[in-house]
Order: C-alpha cells, then structure tokens, then sequence
C-alpha cells in the first residue's frame, strides 16, 4: 500500500523551493519591510514639508451687542461700570461675577440670610433679590467701599474688637446691614438690635458679639 503524501508538506516544500532569493544576505520578509519603509517615507516628505502652510478658516466678527444683553451702567463705590448684560442678572451676581466684587457673598440666593446685603442709596437691601438694570441711577455701595483711605469703617474695626465673626462668610452682610442700622429709627436695647439684625443669619453663632459691636458703635456715634 502507498503512503499518501501530506498535501500542507507538499504545498511548503514546493513554495520553498520555488521562493526566489531576492539578494544574498537578505531575507525576503526585510526586503519587503525595507520597501514598504521607504515608500511610507517618500509619501509622507511631501506632507510634512507642506505641514507649515496650513489653511486659515475665517473666523467669525466680534459681536459686541450679544443677543439677549442689554447695555448697564452701574455707579458701586464713587465709581461708574459699564456693563453688557443680560436683564435677569441680579445684582449680586453683576457684582461678583462680572466687577469681580466678591466681598458681597451669595449664601442661600433667595432673600433669607442676608449675606449679599448691600447700601442702594443708603438703604440696605439683598442684592440677590434684584436686577442689576434697575439700579442703573442708584448709589450702590459694597463692603469693599466703607474703608476709606486705608482706615476701616467703625463698624468693620468694632467687628474686630468684639470677633463678631468666626468663619467670616456672612461677615460683609452683617457689617453692611450693622451700618445702615446706625441710621434707622431703631430703639437703644440689644434685644431692639437683633430684631433689626434678624434678617441676617450667622451659622457660627457669633450673635452677642455681633450686638455688642454694633451697641459699641452706636454709643460712639
């Protein structure tokens, strides 16, 4: 009986044989890999040579007047800023995020701790409560416009006499409402000030400090 051949053998041993050596000293698969090299090289000389010059697309104008804003001017601390807004922004959020005034804070953002408090013509207010663009005639003052040439407020140096603050967050609202107080037709008992003072939350406690500042100050004044 005959031994049948392997045709996988067979098929090797024929394509072995009938591989042509292409140079001495180099296998075909280097070959191969040499060409394959060089052709990727003359493609991409041209492109990397020309990577310099790439193509501008237009870029679009500056728009000045975006759609939706409303041109503001607003006069904080003696000076005037001429703002480019939109007309739901709030006070609060005009001052902090467009003037960078960020002494007036945003604690709960609806009117009830009293940490935005600021002066609008003399009269305290929560700035969080309303539009920047119906104060465009007002005098706005901020906690960053009671010093004067380098000398605190009264009420700010009391404040630190008395540490009538821990964390200090609700701090610049305190003293903002504490100063407009010295000007509101309330009564001389500490019990008189914090029903005036109530409107602003102080989450450390610091409440008998904060009256005895304020009760300091009134006395000078």
């Amino acid at each position: 009986m005959r031994r049948r051949k392997d045709p996988y053998s067979l098929g090797s041993q024929e394509t072995k044989s009938a591989e042509p050596s292409v140079t001495r000293g180099v296998s075909r698969r280097s070959f191969l890999t040499n060409v394959a090299t060089a052709g990727i090289a003359a493609t991409a000389s041209p492109l990397l040579r020309a990577a310099p010059h790439t193509i501008e697309l237009p870029q679009a104008p500056a728009v000045s007047n975006p759609a939706g804003t409303v041109p503001v001017e607003l006069k904080i601390n003696g000076l005037i800023h001429q703002l480019q807004i939109e007309s739901r922004v709030t006070l609060l959020d005009a001052l902090r995020e467009n003037l960078g005034l960020f002494g007036t804070k945003k604690g709960c953002d609806h009117g009830q701790c009293g940490a935005c408090t600021v002066h609008v013509n003399g009269r305290r207010i929560n700035s969080c409560l309303t539009f920047a663009v119906m104060h465009q005639q007002d005098e706005i003052t901020t906690i960053e416009g009671l010093a004067k040439d380098g000398q605190l407020h009264p009420m700010q140096a009391a404040f630190l006499e008395h540490d009538g603050f821990q964390c200090g967050y609700c701090t610049s609202g305190q003293i903002m409402s504490a100063v407009a107080l010295l000007k509101e037709p309330y009564g001389h008992s500490d019990e008189d000030v914090k029903e005036a003072m109530s409107g602003n939350i102080c989450r450390c406690g610091a409440y008998s400090n904060i009256v005895s500042a304020i009760q300091q100050v009134r006395r000078k004044t």
